[in-house]
């Protein structure tokens, strides 16, 4: 089990947003985009795959601490937490909007001209180092 797959499963055991977990790492001064967090949730044959490192783990295990507990100075009760996110998730879920019904027809797709002729191809690309001579730093002869 590596460490994309400890981020996935509290995740999904916590019910977390891609911004929620913006908003916690930002509790440690570490920020991330949400594409980032996308990379580190995807499959490991995609190709925009990135594996989650060990400080990246490690500064969301510490902010995932002070955002269930709170500080010493404001403590909180981490099932009161875990209940608005639960609460927040259910909430998102019910405003999405209704899917518009299908009443239109849809458009025939338009179709490609057929090529004529035999397919052209590439042209290759001008060297980006030319031929050098090197001398292996002989002197020249005149």
């Amino acid at each position: 089990m590596n460490n994309n797959d400890v981020f996935k499963k509290l995740r999904v055991a916590l019910q977390l947003r891609d911004d929620q977990i913006v908003e916690i790492l930002e509790l440690v001064d570490f920020r991330i985009s949400k594409a980032e967090l996308g990379a580190f949730f995807r499959n490991e044959d995609h190709p925009n795959y990135m594996e989650c490192g060990d400080q990246v783990l490690r500064n969301f295990l510490n902010a995932l601490i002070i955002h269930l507990r709170g500080t010493k100075e404001e403590p909180k009760n981490a099932q009161d937490v875990i209940n608005q996110n639960k609460e927040a998730v259910a909430k998102a879920k019910s405003e999405r909007p209704a899917p518009a019904p299908f009443d239109k027809p849809k458009k025939p797709a338009a179709k490609k001209p057929a090529m004529k002729g035999p397919p052209q191809r590439p042209k290759k690309p001008a060297p980006v180092v030319e031929k050098v001579k090197f001398n292996n730093g002989k002197n020249k002869k005149s």
